[in-house]
């Protein structure tokens, strides 16, 4: 049984890579049947043509998702995608689109799109996003994903959703992101979950618990329900709360909400920074100058001066320092999309090897999010652009592992 894939906000095609494996598996359980790439800043579209370039521009979309007639998009099983972190209110309400405007060019209305209007609804998503989702804005805590969760119940879903980081199941970098999977009324996934003790599927019977199995941390469950309109949600959801009610680890069914504070249950194999270098092979210009030093130490170092505005007004700053150079015997610290160029930094990757203190190569970091070695190498894309690919990518064996375990959940 192979299961289609439509994959939003491709990038350079993390979740392609840990679906359908590379090289491609000889029969692969997924088969990603249309993409689509935008990147609205940039007149060059570098990550849509290095997806092209790896994987073929057959059924791949570079236009603007918004403006994609959804009969464009083909019937499919499993929507994938991680989009940008936005505010996800719901600006107002007329009669069509059920009732629902959201905000222009916020992605998530995108998706909400394609599962209000294709007629053969996909069955499952999986998603990924930054962990602050979870409690943004910082205004109405949490507001955010309430109004998620509420559009996907209204539209026949349930939610489960953990909050990953990468290195605590083994892999080589500190990468922390929410992952959720929906599951549509009519699958049997949903009518497990539908039955199912919601503490149980949390802690064990769950997709994303047999991926990645936890424990319970200290405190207890939350549960409350997510009540009212789109529109009720975006103005009353936790509006003299302090703090989110949503946790690292939740269900989502038929309204309700149960979400407890889990920790990571893992003893396998873990790989650090020291086993994806490329030594040896690494030429002069990732080495940082003699001259530079300095400024490189001031950035990573601590602080506590006295600084002046544009405005000139006064004001004390201090920082701590950081691991100068970083700890090789460790999961490296998360990828930033500013990782590239020789310029110093407080943020980017220095190591220390066999001919002194360098930075990371695009390769290296093409391993630090486990895609292969030159996946992002292509005419015209500089190596500060590769860089900025792997700090917009996510972890592919998380997409592995978790890709798995879906599918032997669906075909159970």
């Amino acid at each position: 049984m192979k299961i289609k894939v439509v994959e939003l906000f491709a990038g350079v095609g993390g979740f392609r890579l840990g679906l359908e494996g590379f090289p491609k598996a000889k029969k692969p359980k997924y088969e990603v049947v249309w993409s689509n790439q935008w990147e609205p800043s940039t007149k060059m579209q570098h990550a849509s043509k290095v997806y092209e370039a790896r994987f073929g521009s057959k059924q791949h979309s570079n236009k603007d998702i918004a403006t994609v007639d959804i009969a464009e998009i083909p019937d499919h099983d499993v929507l994938v995608g991680g989009f940008p972190c936005q505010d996800y209110s719901v600006a107002t309400t007329l009669h069509n689109s059920k009732g629902l405007i959201g905000k222009k060019g916020v992605l998530w209305w995108s998706i909400h799109r394609i599962l209000s209007e294709k007629k053969k609804k996909p069955k499952y998503l999986f998603l990924e996003n930054v962990d602050r989702l979870l409690k943004s804005p910082s205004n109405q805590r949490g507001r955010d994903y309430a109004v998620m969760l509420k559009s996907l119940d209204d539209l026949g879903y349930g939610v489960e959703w953990r909050v990953i980081n990468a290195a605590e199941y083994g892999m080589p970098q500190r990468r922390r992101r929410i992952f959720f999977l929906a599951y549509h009324k009519s699958t049997g996934i949903y009518k497990r979950l539908q039955k199912s003790s919601k503490a149980e599927w949390i802690l064990r019977k769950g997709t994303i618990a047999n991926a990645f199995p936890v424990s319970i941390a200290s405190g207890l469950p939350k549960a409350f329900e997510i009540d009212g309109d789109l529109v009720k949600v975006t103005n009353e959801f936790n509006k003299d709360g302090k703090l989110s009610p949503f946790l690292n680890t939740g269900v989502m069914m038929e309204g309700k909400i149960l979400t407890q504070k889990t920790t990571p249950n893992f003893d396998g194999a873990r790989t650090v920074l020291e086993d994806i270098l490329q030594n040896g092979e690494v030429t002069d210009d990732f080495f940082i100058d003699a001259e530079d030093l300095p400024k490189w130490e001031y950035l990573k170092g601590p602080k506590k001066e006295i600084r002046k505005t544009t405005a000139g007004f006064e004001y004390n700053y201090s920082e701590g320092g950081m691991i100068f150079p970083d700890a090789l015997d460790k999961a490296s610290r998360t990828i930033i999309t500013g990782e590239g160029g020789k310029s110093p930094s407080r943020f980017k990757h220095v190591i220390n090897s066999k001919k002194g203190l360098r930075r990371l190569t695009p390769v290296e970091l093409e391993r630090l999010n486990m895609f292969p070695d030159n996946h992002t190498e292509l005419d015209g894309v500089t190596d500060a652009k590769r860089a900025f690919f792997m700090g917009n990518a996510l972890v592919v064996g998380v997409v592995r592992k978790m890709g798995e375990e879906l599918y032997r959940q669906i075909t159970q």
